[in-house]
């Protein structure tokens, strides 16, 4: 039995026999990673027989969606799983301080980003709805989860069916509050059309990384073309409406687009916006030619823009103690490496 979207598990469910209130329970004690047997009256008091006849088959498939491959804590408090899927491939899931999860929606991804390994590999294939869920589920096994951001290996956008449809499932079923559920894109007028008209409207980060159109044309060779003030005045729409603070994420690359010129640039286009601005040194890749700028430097962009009165954090990319910025682990899974990858020069 495969099961790769959350509609797939519902048919299986009425195909045994269950109603509705019996798929509710269901799914509701698969996506809280509770047993299907626990509470007061347990299954057996709860399901019909042929349910109960179909439960184990059930189960297994939807554990063999996501199966813990490896696991590297981090010195954050941060912890890096290597989810190998039903089909043998891999994505990456965080574990984030504060009950905080990133997921993968996709195996690999088309944009391209040059400063990111997930970039390098190309789409390999879309997640399905059940297989981005399974991964908050496997999560829960682990610890408790309460906050949900769509950041790691993929571009949202390029799965939006599967991905608005799990964040509907966890913002419902799932018991997560809405502005924990949190949106990462390059930016497509899909995006922008699609999420005011969910039930659940998450929250949105937009990956801009430089307000120069040309540069980051360069730096994120197949997102779509945009004007940085452009994809700003969506953004900030979107998070009026929803009374979410829009989340703006910007590698720093040294000499790229930490320069005195960008922090004015960046500073002027998001004042007076209902957003916040996250820095995020680069997490060193080796055989790219960017480098990480210094602390100092770093903590001298985010001063002076907040200096111009907008709201900026300096935030380091979970596990880079363990080099396991987004798609490291996959690299080395698939390379055969157990080793981290080698810094770069810093």
């Amino acid at each position: 039995m495969r099961l790769r979207q959350i509609e797939d598990v519902r048919r299986a469910l009425e195909s045994s026999g269950a109603n509705t209130l019996h798929i509710a329970q269901f799914l509701r004690q698969w996506v809280h990673a509770r047993p299907q047997r626990e509470g007061r009256r347990g299954a057996e008091g709860f399901f019909p027989a042929k349910v109960l006849s179909a439960m184990p088959q059930l189960e297994a498939s939807l554990e063999r969606l996501a199966h813990l491959q490896s696991e590297h804590p981090g010195e954050d408090g941060s912890v890096r799983l290597l989810v190998e899927l039903e089909d043998g491939g891999t994505v990456e899931s965080v574990l984030l301080a504060r009950k905080g999860l990133c997921v993968s929606t996709q195996v690999g991804c088309a944009v391209g980003c040059q400063f990111c390994m997930t970039g390098q590999s190309g789409l390999l294939r879309q997640l399905g709805s059940a297989e981005i869920v399974a991964q908050v589920v496997l999560a829960r096994w682990l610890r408790p989860v309460n906050k949900v951001v769509f950041m790691g290996m993929g571009e949202p956008s390029h799965n939006l069916d599967n991905v608005l449809d799990a964040i509907q499932f966890l913002g419902t079923t799932g018991g997560i509050g809405h502005k924990n559920l949190v949106f990462s894109t390059v930016g497509d007028h899909r995006v922008f059309k699609r999420l005011p008209e969910g039930v659940v409207k998450p929250a949105l980060a937009l990956s801009l990384h430089t307000t120069d159109a040309a540069l980051r044309a360069r730096l994120l060779p197949r997102a779509p073309v945009f004007e940085p003030a452009e994809l700003i005045d969506l953004a900030d729409t979107y998070a009026r409406q929803t009374g979410y603070p829009l989340q703006v994420q910007w590698t720093l690359l040294e000499g790229i687009n930490d320069t005195a010129e960008e922090a004015v640039r960046i500073a002027d286009l998001l004042k007076g916006r209902y957003a916040m601005l996250n820095l995020i040194p680069f997490n060193v890749i080796e055989g790219t030619e960017f480098r990480r700028p210094s602390a100092e430097h770093a903590a001298a962009m985010a001063r002076k823009i907040q200096s111009r009165g907008v709201l900026t954090r300096l935030r380091q990319s979970a596990g880079q103690d363990v080099e396991g910025g987004c798609g490291q682990l996959r690299a080395r899974h698939l390379t055969g490496r157990s080793d981290r990858i080698p810094l770069q020069a810093m």
